[in-house]
């Protein structure tokens, strides 16, 4: 328990810092200030994994960065949607670090609640994973799908969700943004800012996509304390990366296809894991399934990594190329 409670009271004090540092004074971070805090970011969930390489065993240590990996990946393709929402309620630049930071506050805390069902779940019906499995092998085919058309996301496609117009609908909300602030007084009375509608928007959106996130991490590791840290500290950088990646999420064209990958191997491994503690009777008898190929967590890294850096390479090359043939039409 004391493991735990500090380890929140630590992701408390980053969040915390991160709004002294960076959000409080209402600014556009420059490249250089992205870049260097992201890779901060990102060398304190390496510096953590290490920790957990040293005081509790391998296994978990390359289970923690497996996971990370993979939710950072996914955070990334979560940055498209984020955009289209800044662009869509026409968020002033500079107080789009609040907005970012409050919503994957918020995420953070809902995402705990769902890895905490997840592990009961998980503790007590074997046959969960089934489910996790199929829905991923689903949410890969539908990426590849959506990957494979050529369509772009854009303005036009985001649709605020159930909750977001429910608190349009019955909030008094002011018409323009007042810096970012979230509450102010018009007339003698407190209403809201469009700030607060966005960060909602933002909240909801990546519960949305803690649906396969979380299942996903679930296949490389069945401790919930891994699960927690690998998306606290993915969320955690998600704030510098959208600025340092804004202008070049346009090149990662086969992010989706990499991602698709990644999504449906890991819901292959889930499946197998089904099968192996199988006890739903009309699957072989209710007995386990013997024989099946086992997939490590070793390996599942070492898959997870190769596909990424693959498709980052190629997408690379691919926005080159185009960039190029572009030039040579319009000379």
């Amino acid at each position: 328990m004391w493991i735990w409670l500090a380890t929140i009271a630590g992701f408390a004090g980053l969040f915390l810092f991160d709004f002294l540092a960076h959000v409080r004074k209402a600014h556009v971070p420059s490249f250089k200030e992205a870049g260097v805090w992201s890779l901060v970011y990102i060398a304190l969930a390496c510096v953590f994994g290490g920790g957990v390489f040293l005081f509790w065993d391998h296994v978990h240590g390359v289970e923690f960065f497996a996971g990370f990996i993979t939710e950072k990946s996914l955070s990334v393709d979560n940055l498209f949607v984020f955009v289209i929402i800044m662009k869509s309620f026409r968020v002033p630049a500079e107080d789009q670090q609040k907005a970012l930071l409050v919503g994957i506050l918020l995420a953070l805390i809902l995402r705990g609640i769902f890895i905490a069902v997840g592990a009961a779940a998980i503790e007590r019906f074997a046959w969960v994973f089934y489910i996790f499995g199929l829905f991923l092998l689903w949410t890969a085919w539908k990426l590849a799908k959506e990957s494979f058309s050529g369509h772009k996301k854009s303005d036009e496609d985001y649709e605020p969700n159930a909750v977001v117009k429910w608190f349009q609908r019955h909030l008094r909300v002011t018409s323009e943004f007042h810096g970012n602030a979230i509450v102010v007084r018009e007339s003698g009375k407190r209403v809201f800012t469009p700030m607060f509608i966005v960060i909602v928007a933002l909240g909801m959106t990546d519960i949305l996509f803690a649906l396969d996130s979380i299942p996903a991490i679930y296949g490389l590791t069945d401790a919930p304390y891994i699960v927690f840290t690998a998306n606290a500290f993915a969320l955690l950088g998600l704030l510098q990366l959208y600025f340092l990646l804004g202008g070049l999420l346009d090149r990662l064209v086969y992010l989706g296809v990499g991602l698709s990958l990644v999504l449906g191997f890991i819901g292959v491994k889930l499946i197998f894991h089904a099968l192996e503690e199988n006890s739903l009777p009309f699957v072989n008898g209710g007995q386990p399934v013997e024989g099946l190929p086992h997939i490590s967590t070793l390996f599942s890294l070492a898959v997870i990594i190769g596909i990424l850096a693959i498709t980052t390479v190629a997408s690379l090359l691919k926005s080159r190329s185009m960039a190029g043939f572009s030039d040579r039409t319009s000379s």
